[in-house]
């Protein structure tokens, strides 16, 4: 089953939130609205704020990934029926969007926090040149000191390309930003080998090694009423993060300060990370793609990539090729070997305008300031 503890052991391998330094929290619309009401829980979204606030001060950056939208508008609007057509979600969302922003940024600004939305479709965490744009201004937003609140851009996505709930949403999040920690705020404490409403003799998993097929059998058809989840799009969202290299756990969500008790130990499940997860994306670039350039550098930036560093435009001599942002390109030194390979942040035509530039002389190049980097990173693999 490749589950590693008990209900009352202490697994010292367990990640801890007080030491995640970037964390993804998603969190559903059964939490986040009052179904009586058909408005926000707002003594609840007020302590997770608290909880977000208390993240924040100790050095952790916070992304909320937070569903909601839809019922927020559907009494308001006469749409009260369980299934909604399409074209009705969407006017829904259109309209509870406004009042799941307005919702959130209310509370973080009363704890001197700025909330910053984003709504996303799959396409953006697939399509390279898309995810590079989201990926930059999550970035830049989390380096401002923002709250980024997040869902699925529910007004225009089609039944056929839509994440269809915000789990597998918030994992390809997690993903996109290298977060240490995704967090599923639930109406359950975690993972059971069956359902525990119904199976008296269910018994708690507190950790996950890995998703084996008898864990993936554990997930059970999506709840009834507004939510979209459910444990199977729960364990989906669990492959996707712990494949990425993110920690993932399911939590209580319905307590007061839900955040807060996780970090003081609450009872959970953690699906931890494989031990070769974060070369996942690295083994993608080096293999699935067909370079579309290349850079040479000179011995400078190869000394600088060799030491973990990103390539910069200053370090680059040529550049070869026709390829678009976020398109694959060969790097290599002066004597033609090839250093690596990675993702661009350049179209071919800016990055030969920028090579040999310093980033401050990038804006007047180009008549509009872009990334330091033109390769990150994260985005780069030597060898």
């Amino acid at each position: 089953m490749s589950v590693t503890g008990d209900a009352g052991a202490d697994d010292a391998r367990r990640p801890s939130l007080s030491a995640a330094k970037r964390v993804v929290v998603k969190i559903g619309s059964a939490l986040v609205v009052d179904p009586d009401r058909a408005a926000p829980r707002t003594g609840w979204l007020a302590s997770v704020a608290d909880d977000v606030a208390a993240l924040r001060a100790a050095g952790t950056e916070v992304v909320l990934v937070s569903s909601g939208a839809i019922a927020l508008a559907r009494h308001s609007l006469g749409l009260t029926r369980p299934a909604l057509r399409l074209q009705e979600k969407q006017a829904a969302a259109a309209v509870g969007q406004i009042r799941l922003a307005q919702a959130w940024s209310a509370v973080l600004s009363e704890r001197g926090l700025t909330a910053a939305q984003l709504l996303l479709t799959p396409d953006d965490t697939e399509d390279r040149r898309r995810y590079l744009n989201a990926r930059a201004t999550l970035d830049t937003l989390l380096g401002l000191g923002c709250v980024p609140v997040i869902n699925e851009n529910d007004t225009i996505a089609t039944a056929e390309i839509r994440f269809g709930d915000n789990d597998r949403l918030a994992a390809r999040v997690a993903q996109m930003i290298n977060a240490d920690q995704l967090i599923l705020l639930s109406d359950i404490d975690g993972l059971y080998t069956a359902d525990p409403r119904v199976d008296p003799n269910a018994r708690h998993l507190p950790t996950i090694d890995a998703i084996t097929p008898e864990i993936d059998a554990m997930g059970g058809a999506p709840p009834p009423g507004y939510s979209s989840g459910g444990m199977r799009t729960k364990l989906l969202a669990a492959r996707i993060a712990t494949n990425s290299g993110c920690a993932m756990a399911i939590a209580l969500g319905k307590r007061q300060h839900p955040l807060a008790a996780l970090r003081d130990g609450a009872r959970c499940t953690w699906f931890l990370p494989g031990a070769d997860s974060r070369s996942a994306r690295k083994r993608w670039i080096a293999g699935g793609l067909t370079p579309s350039g290349q850079l040479t550098i000179d011995n400078g930036a190869v000394r600088a990539l060799n030491e973990g560093g990103s390539l910069l435009p200053v370090g680059v001599k040529a550049v070869q090729g026709e390829f678009n942002r976020g398109d694959l390109v060969r790097v290599l030194s002066q004597d033609g070997s090839e250093i690596g390979r990675g993702l661009c942040s350049y179209s071919a035509e800016d990055a030969r305008r920028i090579a040999g530039k310093r980033s401050d002389e990038f804006e007047s190049i180009l008549g509009w300031q872009g990334r330091d980097e033109l390769i990150h990173r994260d985005d780069l693999i030597l060898g």
